[in-house]
This record gives C-alpha cells, structure tokens and sequence, in this order.
C-alpha cells in the first residue's frame, strides 16, 4: 500500500517512538493494523506492561520537522509497507520500518553485493576492494559498502560508474569521515545513499550494527576484504548468516592483523573469495528475494489473555537472550499473545526485542 500523507507522518511518529525499534513496530503493526491504532494505543499498551513515567512519542511538529529536512535534501522515505519499499529490506525478520534514500533510488531494487573492511586497510587490500567492485558492476551487481574510511570508500570507488549503495549509521546527510564529502556528493549524483535515520541526526557507536544489518540486508551476498578479530565487518558478516545471505571472505597473510578475522570466517565456513569469478559462482542457483505480502491482517488479542500471561512471561527473561520460540515454549500460551506481552514489557522498557528473534530482559 502507498501510504497517505497523513498515514506517513503517523508510521513516522511510530518508528521514531521510544521502545520501539523494528521488531515492536512489527508486532504492533500486525496486530493493530494502522500506525494511527498503535499510536491511539501506546500509553495503555505501556502502563500495562509495567511502565509509570509517560512513553516518548514524538509529537506531530517534530515528525514534520523531519519530513522538511529530507524533502530539503532532495530524498525520500520509504515505508516498509509501500511497494518501492527494497524487497531485500522487506524480507527481513523484520525490517526497518523506514529509510530514507537519496539519490536513485532505483538502485536498491536491483541484484546487490556488499564489499566491507578494515578501515586501516593495505594499499594491497584497497586495491583488491576496488578492482572487486568494479568487476562485479560490470556483471551487473550494484556494490553495497558503509562509506567508511578504508575498504568501504575503495568499494564506492571501483563502482561509482556501476551502481553503488552507501548506508549511512546517522541520518542521510551525516558525512562521516569528513574527507569523504566528494565522494558522498559523487554517491548522491551517481549511486544511492541510505539511512534509516533521521536527516540531521549524528552517528553513535549503537548507530552502526543497524547500519551493518541494512548493508547486509539490502545484499545477496557480503565480502569481507580486510577485518581484524573485533572488526564491525564480522558483525556484518554474522548478521548476513542470519540473514540467509551468501558470506564470502578474502584470505591473507596469517603475519597480518588484518587477515586473521577474514581468515577465520572461511576457517568457519566462509566461501573463500580471490575474485569477482568466485563471488558469481556463490550466487548461481540462489533467485532474488521472493516479493514479500507488504499488506497487514489485524490479529484481535483479548486483553484479559495477555493480562495472565504478562508476568509470567516477564518472570521467564533474563539478561541472557533467549529466542521467542523457546520462551513462547516456556509460557506455554498462544503465540500471538506471547508476543503481545513481550511487547508491552519492551515498551515498558522491561525486555529488548533483537534482531534474529531473540529476546531479554532489562530488569
């Protein structure tokens, strides 16, 4: 569906709601069906689950502020529930529930590979990243990378005249590092950049593992070029696994920091990658992504059902994390109402709904 001006501002609001990141937004979608019932909903929702001071919900003006900034930058946002919504995005578990794009934004819809790495990367590994990403536009792939010093700017370089992606951990005009301004406005005119981010808003380090699960999430498969042990790549090249993307890593000198992370991936069943031949040859036979149903069935929850199931469900979370379908085991209750607790214990900010259908709890 193509969302109102009025429905925008409203889903808007929602994903920019405290407590609320993109699995809460889905489960309260699912089961409300429009953002205007959640929001109308909220303030009970979270005086259930246990929360006394009143939930932050952005008012109108600010949601508007936003929409005028990105309308300045000349880019759009995009609703996960809208068909121009990229249909790698829209079949996560779940996905962001919005971004914004700036530039062509045509390019999100076509076959794309993510080349990320070290930042303090090799001349040798810079110029292994960009010969890659050239050889891989011209076999019709846009690269996907983070815009970052290193491997990342290497990648954007080799596919400038392709097709490139660059996603963004604080808003869509948030330029970091600085000396990547030309190369930035060189994305802007030729490729795509993204954020799932408000415009303005400046990037903090828990910005950037949901930045990596869009690099991954918008790929059909991530290379990882140079990464030390602790490197951000790994993370994107878990969240990849996860994602049921292809991960591919360049081996390197053992005698190098930089090849032990990219070493022990393919020591962990990484595909190896020494080109662009082996990359093509990790996605034969693996389709596009199947476009998935962007439409939503309410699912009427009694109240009184979550209401005796909210406490035990919070008394079974811990700091560990622990995935819904075994706590869902554990309660011993209908799915549907699980999650319906498990949401309202997060907006009362007493669990955290993760990424890969994990859950735990916040005390």
């Amino acid at each position: 569906m193509t969302l109102t001006a009025a429905a925008r501002r409203d889903w808007l609001r929602l994903a920019r709601t405290e407590n609320v990141g993109p699995v809460a937004f889905a489960q309260l979608i699912a089961r409300y069906c429009e953002a205007s019932l959640v929001l109308a909903a909220l303030p009970d929702l979270a005086r259930r689950g246990g929360r006394v001071s009143p939930l932050g919900v952005p008012p109108v003006e600010e949601v508007m502020r936003e929409l005028e900034a990105g309308e300045a930058l000349d880019a759009r946002l995009i609703a996960a529930c809208e068909p121009d919504f990229p249909a790698a995005l829209a079949a996560l578990d779940p996905p962001p529930p919005v971004i914004w794009a700036r530039g062509d934004a045509a390019l999100l819809h076509r076959s794309s590979i993510a080349v990320v790495g070290a930042r303090v990367a090799s001349a040798g590994g810079q110029r292994f990243a960009r010969g890659l990403a050239s050889e891989l536009g011209a076999a019709d792939q846009v690269i996907v990378s983070g815009l970052a010093r290193g491997i990342d700017g290497a990648a954007h370089e080799g596919s400038l005249p392709t097709g490139t992606v660059a996603v963004l951990g604080g808003g869509i005009d948030d330029i970091y590092p600085h000396e990547h301004r030309g190369l930035y406005e060189r994305i802007v005119a030729e490729g795509c950049v993204v954020s799932e981010n408000a415009p303005g808003r400046t990037a903090t380090a828990r910005d950037f593992p949901r930045r990596n699960r869009i690099i991954s999430g918008l790929s059909r498969a991530v290379v990882v070029v140079e990464a030390e042990l602790r490197s951000g790549s790994l993370i994107t090249a878990r969240l990849a696994a996860e994602q049921g993307r292809e991960v591919l890593a360049v081996p390197g000198s053992p005698l190098d920091p930089r090849a032990r992370g990219t070493n022990d991936l393919i020591r962990q069943g990484a595909a190896l990658c020494e080109g662009a031949e082996d990359v093509l040859r990790a996605l034969e036979g693996i389709g596009g992504f199947r476009e998935p149903d962007r439409g939503f069935v309410p699912a009427p929850i009694e109240d009184a059902a979550v209401e005796a199931i909210r406490e035990r469900v919070a008394a079974l979370l811990s700091p560990t994390p622990v995935s819904r379908d075994e706590l869902i085991r554990a309660a011993g209750a209908p799915t549907p109402v699980v999650l319906a607790a498990l949401t309202e214990l997060a907006l009362a900010g007493r669990a955290e709904l993760l990424s890969g259908g994990l859950v735990a709890g916040l005390g």
